[in-house]
């Protein structure tokens, strides 16, 4: 009687194992939830939906994409903690986000650590990219693609900005990021943290003064904008991040598909993103003015400083910042 009650509670575990098990995997399809905070007609909502369609086609259905645009599942950090545990495949942040996980991505985020934008393609599709993604593997997740996100500049509500002395006293609200605050510290104005939904409300009450952001920010924040300043101090890219496990659960064949559609949507999302910024420029025309008298060459020897940190403090950090100088 033991034995058959023994053989009975074994079954019970197999039967519950096997109900507790997603639907994907009984039904040979891998289901992938990729989370970001952009609005569904924002232009990386459009690529990361076209790249769905695309990994769902080369698969044969094998793996489908669902896109979550508008911050459902939470802030950049919120996703990336959601992969952690478990509870998220596949999200899209800033590379100043990735920063708080491994330093070394810090990188990205130095100011004028890119020239232009062919240098930023160069470095990101090359060799070092795909070093900067395996840096969190021991985190839970890792890069698997990237998508430009702009050359951010300082925007105010009433002060324009030509050198790092205008922004003396000036409260300008920065991402969670230790190299953006540092940034900040070295033109001399004052960082305060906020999440992007709250720009909006902090410019019309006075909390904040201004923003830095990419042009496309202005369709959000042009009625409280009065200066778009062109000191483009940087050009963080985003980057797509997909759980370790999960990754290490599909297929070479599929991995490399996804891989494959991945960089045909970076190729592909740089025209796309150009037509997205003359788009809002054409939106928000009359609304804000835009200072293009910027003395870029006063802000780029107010950071040099946090180079000098770097190479004392975080070796590896910069080792990559001179890996990026050099592919310039």
């Amino acid at each position: 009687m033991k034995k058959i009650l023994a053989a009975v509670m074994c079954l019970v575990m197999v039967f519950a194992l096997f109900a507790a098990m997603p639907a994907a995997n009984a039904a040979g399809t891998t289901y992938l939830t990729l989370a970001h905070n952009m609005a569904e007609d924002h232009a990386i909502n459009v690529a990361l939906t076209a790249w769905a369609e695309a990994v769902d086609e080369a698969t044969n259905g094998a793996i489908v994409i669902d896109v979550m645009p508008g911050g459902t599942l939470g802030s950049e950090a919120d996703c990336v903690s959601q992969i952690q545990a478990g509870q998220l495949e596949m999200t899209k942040v800033s590379a100043g986000t990735l920063a708080n996980f491994n330093s070394a991505w810090n990188c990205v985020s130095v100011p004028y650590v890119f020239n232009s934008k062919d240098h930023l393609y160069n470095v990101m599709n090359g060799e070092i990219g795909q070093d900067l993604y395996s840096l969190t593997e021991n985190d839970g997740f890792i890069g698997l693609a990237w998508l430009e996100s702009g050359t951010r500049c300082f925007y105010t509500a009433k002060t324009p900005i030509r050198t790092p002395a205008d922004l003396k006293g000036l409260k300008i609200r920065t991402m969670d990021s230790q190299m953006a605050i540092d940034m900040m510290n070295a033109f001399g104005g004052s960082a305060t943290v906020m999440g992007y939904g709250d720009i909006y409300t902090g410019m019309q009450q006075g909390v904040i003064d201004g923003a830095e952001n990419n042009i496309t920010a202005m369709r959000d924040h042009a009625d409280v904008t009065g200066y778009y300043c062109y000191d483009e101090h940087t050009m963080i890219p985003d980057v797509i991040i997909i759980s370790t496990d999960i990754w290490n659960d599909l297929t070479p064949e599929q991995q490399e598909i996804m891989r494959s559609t991945a960089a045909d949507m970076v190729a592909n999302y740089r025209e796309l993103w150009a037509q997205f910024e003359e788009d809002v420029k054409a939106q928000v025309e009359g609304k804000v003015e835009y200072v293009t008298d910027v003395d870029k060459p006063a802000f780029q020897e107010a950071v040099k400083g946090i180079y000098e940190n770097l190479q004392k403090d975080a070796p590896e950090t910069y080792a990559f910042v001179e890996r990026i100088q050099a592919a310039g």
